[in-house]
């Protein structure tokens, strides 16, 4: 066992041992549970060129719709902080005049132990830079031209000075993605009342919720996918989630999946009438259907679920586990039906619900103006 997760482990095995025991005086049965992949405490990787001035500089990109094409978009459009830094949308609206088909993921915890982002895994936290280029440059995302970006920026005498503290240089394309990363990658949620238990405080999670936990690790066995400090193996399956109609109902969703996977070098893609997940990317039908598998952090704030926002509720996403996934033809082996009765499913739901700590302070800055510059000054 990695020494990272050691301690952690430990820790989560007594819980459950207790938790077990209290289910069985409650009436429920226990179940075997196993440690190897109990929550462990987040770790954040901190950029070794982190600063202050960078951080307070991303933090106000961030807010900024001159970083999209029309001035419509800022970043905290589709990443809203009271919804878990998601959208609460099932699909993501994307830019003015496209639509996305895909669910907009939270941006909580990226620099902590995933090695892969967004939902078809193509971007690393190692190059979380690449990630904001796409988000900033995609026609159905920001479409700004890097080049108007910057001379817009240097229009703001405020944003010079920004630039001035956390780089000693003007405003540029790649500066601004530097610091947009910076920012992002502080993004880390707080205790949730599950770290709270494990670490002794045995009035942090409620019976129900306290039950849902063994579950989590035992019957449901939701911890072989969910491991680790963020509750995710990062790797990507395909669960036969259902086909988002809205998808195909809407040309304007058509046509940027279809952009989308012609840009990728998907073969065929003008047939393809689903998203194909990762295969998109790799071309190996057997990642057809295949997406990361999500943080479950924070979940209870980030609906709808799924790549596709399929799922409305936490309800119905253990219902839909309970039932062995969906119906695909490279079904993820490890979905079965998990024969949890009622009362055992809304003891997870209450369990997953006691993943949430409190959302992160957060201030919005102020908007900043242009303000006329002398030839030759900007």
């Amino acid at each position: 066992m990695p020494r990272f997760y050691f301690k952690a482990a430990v820790a989560a095995l007594c819980a459950v041992a207790a938790l077990a025991a209290g289910c069985a005086r409650a009436g429920q049965p226990t179940q075997p549970v196993g440690g190897s992949g109990a929550p462990a405490p987040l770790k954040v990787v901190v950029p070794s060129d982190q600063n202050e001035a960078k951080i307070a500089l991303g933090k106000q990109l961030f807010y900024e719709t001159r970083l999209s094409g029309d001035r419509g978009l800022s970043c905290v459009a589709c990443h809203v902080p009271d919804k878990g830094w998601a959208d609460g949308k099932p699909l993501s609206d994307g830019y003015p005049g496209t639509k996305y088909f895909r669910n907009t993921p939270t941006l909580l915890n990226v620099a902590t132990d995933y090695t892969k982002l967004d939902w078809d895994g193509r971007f690393t936290v190692s190059d979380m830079d690449s990630l904001v280029r796409d988000r900033l440059t995609e026609s159905h995302f920001g479409m700004v031209d890097g080049r108007l970006m910057a001379e817009r920026l240097k229009q703001v005498p405020e944003y010079e000075a920004f630039f001035k503290a956390a780089f000693g240089a003007e405003p540029n394309f790649s500066r601004t993605l530097s610091a947009l990363s910076t920012f992002v990658k502080t993004l880390k949620t707080e205790p949730n009342p599950y770290d709270q238990y494990l670490k002794g405080d045995k009035s942090a999670l409620a019976p129900d919720a306290a039950r849902g936990a063994a579950l989590f690790i035992g019957k449901a066995n939701c911890i072989q996918c969910h491991a680790g400090p963020n509750l995710t193996d990062g790797k990507s399956y395909n669960l036969g989630v259902p086909e988002n109609p809205d998808i195909l109902k809407d040309p304007l969703r058509i046509i940027t999946m279809r952009k989308f996977l012609r840009t990728m070098g998907a073969p065929g893609y003008e047939t393809i009438a689903e998203d194909p997940g990762l295969y998109a990317i790799t071309q190996k039908f057997g990642d057809w259907g295949k997406f990361r598998t999500p943080s479950l952090r924070e979940v209870a704030k980030t609906a709808p679920y799924m790549h596709n926002g399929m799922l409305t509720t936490l309800d119905d996403v253990v219902s839909f586990y309970n039932n062995g996934g969906g119906t695909a033809k490279n079904k993820s082996s490890l979905l079965k039906p998990l024969n949890l009765n009622a009362d055992e499913q809304k003891d997870l739901v209450a369990f997953l619900k006691a993943l949430s700590g409190k959302d992160p302070a957060l201030t919005p800055p102020p908007e900043l103006d242009y303000q006329l510059r002398p030839l030759g000054k900007n």
